[in-house]
């Protein structure tokens, strides 16, 4: 296996791991929005790994509305996690 190739791979991972991190703060954003069921096991997992997630940007604005803190806070998480993952993995690709 060659360098490039495994530097090509460790981009790609960086990168989905990223997407799939903005994904799970996405569906909890889209759960909230929707009123899903907290009592059911799968909305319960969602809200508890993107709190995980957000926990740095969770309630980091003030707004009156509850819909607005959390798209704001839990989309700020999103937004920073995609940016910062394909910047890292863009890096890994030109620096084979």
């Amino acid at each position: 296996m060659s360098p490039r190739y495994r530097t090509n791979q460790a981009g790609r991972v960086i990168a989905i791991v990223a997407d799939i991190m903005a994904l799970i703060l996405g569906l909890w954003i889209l759960m909230y929005l929707l009123d899903a069921n907290r009592a059911n096991d799968f909305v319960q997992f969602i809200q508890d790994a993107a709190r995980w997630l957000a926990g740095w940007s969770h309630d980091l604005f003030t707004f009156d509305e509850g819909w607005a803190r959390v798209v704001a806070g839990y989309g700020l998480a999103a937004v920073v996690y995609l940016f910062v993952g394909h910047v890292i993995a863009n890096r890994m690709y030109r620096h084979r």
